[in-house]
């Protein structure tokens, strides 16, 4: 896949979704059917595991996801989350996690599995079903992206944020575990995709982009651009601050 992008300038409004909403919602039923599978392989040995998240094992990052997926799938929960988190104090992200592995701490691996299976499907159901006036608000809180804040539109956050978080942490669970990563190119390709674009729309340089794997592709943005060439995974992963990063690399992508 070859494109060619007009690089972003100037400030920018609050950051909205790019691709299709069709197109995005049947990534996000896809990307809870894919992760419910993997917990699914897990052993009782793998949810101890550590993961790329200082501070997370498999389980803990498994109930993160769960908590998301309950969130999304639910106002009311929604609602109870977010209220709890800005009770808390300190980051607003950091505390909504926070509070979800807490509330799922007893949960069992079993549990854990057949909750999020059962709630992946009213989850995405949900995120289809938000309205445009929900969707076209601001987020309340300010995101810190690269050290710094910027505005998010509520669709931003449903319809492509959710989708990463799950994507993200599944690749992360599957290397953990050692466990096959499922990929495919009209699924995760479509993931890298989007992110790559937003990534060269926030660091709005000339730069030709080889990706490789089954989630790879080809992108030209501007003209004259220097060339880099990685896995499609490991880009993410470094744009999402798992691995070292430098030059182009080191501007941050939400996931």
């Amino acid at each position: 896949m070859t494109a060619a992008t007009q690089i972003e300038s100037g400030p920018q409004p609050a950051r909205r979704s790019t691709m299709a909403r069709p197109a995005l919602m049947l990534l996000a039923a896809t990307e809870y059917e894919r992760s419910a599978a993997l917990l699914k392989t897990l052993s009782a040995s793998d949810w101890t595991r550590a993961t790329a998240c200082p501070g997370w094992d498999v389980r803990v990052m498994a109930t993160h996801v769960l908590g998301m997926a309950e969130m999304a799938a639910s106002i009311r929960e929604g609602g109870r989350q977010m209220l709890a988190a800005k009770r808390a104090g300190g980051v607003f992200i950091d505390s909504l996690t926070a509070r979800q592995v807490a509330d799922r701490s007893g949960l069992s691996p079993a549990q854990l599995t057949e909750r999020f299976r059962l709630v992946g499907p009213r989850a995405a159901r949900a995120r289809r079903r938000t309205p445009g006036f929900i969707r076209n608000r601001t987020m309340p809180v300010p995101q810190v992206v690269g050290g710094r804040p910027e505005s998010w539109t509520m669709g931003f956050l449903i319809d492509t944020i959710l989708t990463r978080d799950t994507w993200m942490h599944r690749i992360d669970i599957a290397r953990a575990t050692n466990r096959p990563l499922l990929l495919s190119a009209d699924h995760d390709g479509l993931i890298v995709s989007d992110v790559v674009n937003e990534w060269a729309g926030r660091h709005r340089k000339a730069c030709n982009v080889e990706l490789t794997g089954l989630a790879g592709g080809s992108w030209v943005f501007g003209s004259d651009g220097a060339l880099l060439e990685l896995d499609a995974i490991d880009f993410c992963r470094t744009l999402s601050g798992r691995a070292p990063a430098e030059g182009l690399l080191s501007t941050e992508v939400p996931f």
